[in-house]
């Protein structure tokens, strides 16, 4: 059954040559504003590292990595990226980054086990980012700092955009609303956490859910997170602190909750210790990444990615993310999509 949704009466509000030239004007502008907030340095960043490292994120765990064999190195194989969330933080211990500064760069992944629909495709480029931190920046207050400047180079973005195409008409709320994962849950007592996302973002707009990974007090997770990159176990009195989280918004033409980012300040020594333990995955810590965050030889952080065709596609007011990248759909849904004003890149 196709999981597709068709927007009554949709119509694109830019044809497909205003729509490429959109997506790069979209794609310059909010990366200068990214990195002007964040005072991120663009670096080139691999479509695939060797496996065995430990530098792939294993996303949620299950998902399966795009693999091949070189020649050239004695069949060794090589995996194509997920996402760059581990790599990044062996970059800034290779390129010195200080405190306060970080790195940003052009992210493409392939993610065969997605299940397409509206908002997921096999093809995924995002921005990631990574910002070394000081210890005493390891707590809830300063990741909110962060979520808010990225919240504020979206906002500029649209503004941007909407100046540029007058039919486009902007509808992103001024601010964030920061909510605990275990504080939702209570809200919507007997609702699934997608449920959960879609009554809290068409509440507020655009909502950061925090603590994402951790068991709550149901005995469930929001949603699953990898042991060795955001984390997610830090104790408080409540439970755990939750020093990672998604960033979602209201998007009124799919009438639903879309995240757009997915962020946190990274595991140190301590919760890399502990969610290992928690996952049954403690023989990672023989890992190349995981001995270099171990002996101390890589530096604390925050990071995260932001979804670049996604990004576009709700400033353009799209209803399909083939819309604003080009990848493979399924015959079925390329008609379906043609038959609903969808026209797919």
């Amino acid at each position: 059954m196709s999981k597709l949704l068709k927007p009554t009466n949709y119509k694109a509000l830019l044809d497909l040559k205003q729509t490429e030239l959109a997506i790069k004007k979209i794609k310059d502008f909010f990366l200068n504003s990214l990195s002007t907030e964040l005072r991120l340095r663009r670096v080139t960043a691999p479509l695939f590292v060797l496996r065995g490292l430990g530098l792939n994120d294993d996303l949620n765990g299950v998902e399966r990595p795009v693999s091949f064999p070189i020649k050239d190195m004695n069949e060794a194989t090589a995996e194509v990226v997920h996402s760059l969330a581990k790599w990044k933080r062996v970059t800034l211990a290779e390129y010195n980054i200080e405190p306060g500064f970080g790195i940003v760069t052009d992210m493409n992944a392939i993610r065969s086990d997605e299940e397409m629909d509206n908002i997921h495709s096999l093809y995924v480029d995002q921005w990631d980012w990574e910002r070394v931190i000081t210890a005493e920046d390891r707590n809830v207050t300063f990741l909110k700092k962060i979520v808010n400047k990225i919240y504020s180079a979206i906002l500029r973005t649209e503004f941007f955009i909407c100046e540029t195409y007058p039919q486009l008409k902007h509808f992103l709320p001024e601010d964030v609303f920061f909510i605990h994962s275990e504080e939702l849950a209570k809200m919507y007592p007997g609702k699934t956490a997608k449920e959960r996302e879609d009554l809290i973002c068409k509440k507020y707009g655009a909502v950061f859910i925090m603590g994402i990974g951790g068991k709550l007090s149901d005995g469930k997770e929001h949603d699953l997170r990898a042991p060795d990159y955001d984390d997610w176990s830090t104790p408080n009195e409540e439970g755990f602190l939750g020093l990672n989280g998604d960033l979602l918004i209201w998007y009124p033409v799919l009438e639903r909750s879309i995240e757009l980012s997915s962020m946190g300040i990274r595991v140190d020594k301590e919760a890399l210790e502990r969610q290992l333990k928690l996952q049954g995955k403690e023989e990672r810590k023989k890992l190349y990444f995981h001995q270099r965050l171990l002996n101390d030889t890589l530096p604390l952080s925050i990071g995260g990615g932001i979804g670049q065709s996604r990004l576009c596609m709700i400033l353009l007011h799209k209803a399909h993310i083939g819309e604003t990248q080009s990848s493979i759909w399924p015959d079925s849904m390329r008609q379906e999509c043609k038959e609903a004003g969808m026209t797919l890149i």
